[in-house]
C-alpha cells in the first residue's frame, strides 16, 4: 500500500483516533492503529476492546490499496514533528511502514490487519439525532460526578435515559449527582436506559464538535454508536442497574437559599485554602439575609467568611466537602444559583435559577 497526504489532513484524525488507544497492552495489536487505503479515501480505527473509533480522510490522489496496522503513539509523534505544511509519504514495503517527509525518512514495524480486532455488532434497539451542542452540553453539564474506580462498577459511567420525548444524562459517584435533560425526537412510548463507560463518555466528548450540526446514535443491546461527520465511535455499555436517581433527587426541602454564583464560588475557593486536605469539609451556617462559611484543619488553623444571601427562615448548620460544591458551581451558567435544603443530614438540592434542566444533588458531612 502507498499513499501521500498532508500533515493538516491527517494530524486531527490521527490525534483522536490515537488518543482510544491506551499506553499498557495486554496484546501488542491494540498499541497500534489500523490503516486502510482504498480509492481517494484512508481510514484509520483506534480500540482498547472497550471503545473503538475510527475516523476517515479525503487523500489528494488515489491510493495504492492495502492495510496494516502500525504504533499510534510513535505515528502520532512523528506526524506532530513534521512541520505545519509538511506533505507526507507512506509505503508499506515488507514489513515495514516507511513514511517520507522532505528529508526526513522513518521505518515502523507493522503488524498485519487481520490482527486487529473489531468491535463487534449487536442488535439494533434504536436511532436517535439530535445537534452535536445538544449532547455535548448533556456531558459537560454531567460528566464530572462519574466515579472513577468505584467497586460498583456500574458507578464508573453515565446513565443514557431516552424517556417521553427526552435524552436524560444522569452521573454519580455515591456522594453527589448530576443530571440533565434534552429534547429529541423520538416517539413520546419510547423508553430505553443504558450505562456508558466512563472512557467512552470522554472519547465521546472529544469527537463532539458542537454547533447544529447532528450526531447520530444508534443504541444496540451491548453497544452504543455514535456517527460524527466523518468519524464512527462504538463503545461497548456497562452491563448493570443504575441506581433509582429519581429517588435521590430530594423533594422535601423547605430551606431556600439564593445566592451570586460568582461570589459563593469566590468564597468557597478562599475558605477551602484552610480546610482538610483529605476530607476538604466545610461548615456552613445559615441564618436571615446571611450565610457564614468555616474551615479549619489539623494543623488547628481556621478560615471564616460571611456573604449576603436571599434566605429566610430557621438557621442551619451543615457541612459539605467543598470539591463537589466548586463543581457544581463551576458547571452552572446562572448568574443566581438555588440551594434547596431540609436539615444538616440531608442532601442539598442545587440548580442554576434559569437553568430548569440540570439537576445536582450534594450528600452532607459530618462536620
Amino acid at each position: 500500500m502507498r499513499f501521500v497526504i498532508s500533515r493538516e489532513a491527517l494530524i486531527k484524525p490521527l490525534q483522536l483516533v490515537a488518543g482510544v488507544v491506551e499506553r499498557r497492552q495486554t496484546l501488542p495489536v491494540l498499541s497500534n492503529i489500523l490503516l486502510v487505503a482504498e480509492g481517494n479515501q484512508l481510514s484509520l480505527t483506534g480500540t482498547d476492546l472497550e471503545v473503538e473509533l475510527i475516523g476517515r480522510v479525503e487523500l489528494d490522489e488515489p491510493a495504492e490499496a492495502g492495510s496494516v496496522t502500525v504504533p499510534a503513539r510513535k505515528l502520532m509523534d512523528i506526524c506532530k514533528s513534521l512541520s505545519d505544511d509538511a506533505r507526507i509519504e507512506l509505503e508499506l514495503t515488507g514489513q515495514k511502514m516507511v513514511i517520507k517527509s522532505g528529508r526526513s525518512r522513518f521505518s515502523l514495524s507493522t503488524l498485519p490487519a487481520s490482527e486487529f480486532p473489531n468491535v463487534e455488532d449487536s442488535p439494533q434497539a434504536m436511532q436517535l439525532t439530535l445537534p452535536q451542542a445538544s449532547l455535548r452540553h448533556l456531558i459537560e453539564q454531567t460528566g464530572f460526578s462519574m466515579a472513577q474506580q468505584d467497586v460498583r462498577y456500574y458507578l464508573n459511567g453515565m446513565l443514557l435515559e431516552v424517556k417521553d420525548g427526552t435524552l436524560r444524562a444522569v452521573s454519580t459517584d455515591g456522594h453527589r449527582l448530576a443530571t440533565a435533560v434534552s429534547e429529541v425526537e423520538v416517539g413520546s412510548d419510547v423508553q430505553h436506559q443504558i450505562i456508558v463507560p466512563r472512557k467512552g463518555i470522554l472519547e465521546l466528548a472529544r469527537l463532539l464538535q458542537g454547533g447544529e450540526n447532528p450526531v447520530s446514535l444508534v443504541i444496540g443491546a451491548n453497544h452504543i454508536r455514535a456517527n460524527v461527520g466523518d468519524f464512527t465511535f462504538t463503545s461497548k455499555l456497562v452491563d448493570g442497574k443504575f441506581p433509582d436517581y429519581q429517588r435521590v433527587i430530594p423533594r422535601n426541602g423547605d430551606k431556600v437559599m439564593l445566592g451570586d454564583r460568582l461570589e459563593l464560588r469566590q468564597v468557597f475557593s478562599r475558605i477551602a485554602i484552610l480546610s482538610n486536605e483529605k476530607y476538604r469539609g466545610v461548615r456552613l451556617s445559615l441564618s436571615n439575609g446571611m450565610l457564614q462559611v468555616m474551615a479549619n484543619n489539623p494543623e488547628q488553623e481556621e478560615a471564616e467568611e460571611s456573604v449576603a444571601v436571599d434566605y429566610e427562615g430557621s438557621s442551619l448548620e451543615i457541612g459539605f466537602n467543598v470539591n463537589y460544591l466548586l463543581d457544581v458551581l463551576s458547571i452552572l451558567n446562572s448568574d443566581v444559583v438555588r440551594f434547596t435544603l431540609f436539615d444538616s443530614n440531608s442532601s442539598a438540592l442545587v440548580e442554576g435559577f434559569d437553568e430548569p434542566d440540570a439537576t445536582y444533588v450534594v450528600m452532607p458531612m459530618r462536620m
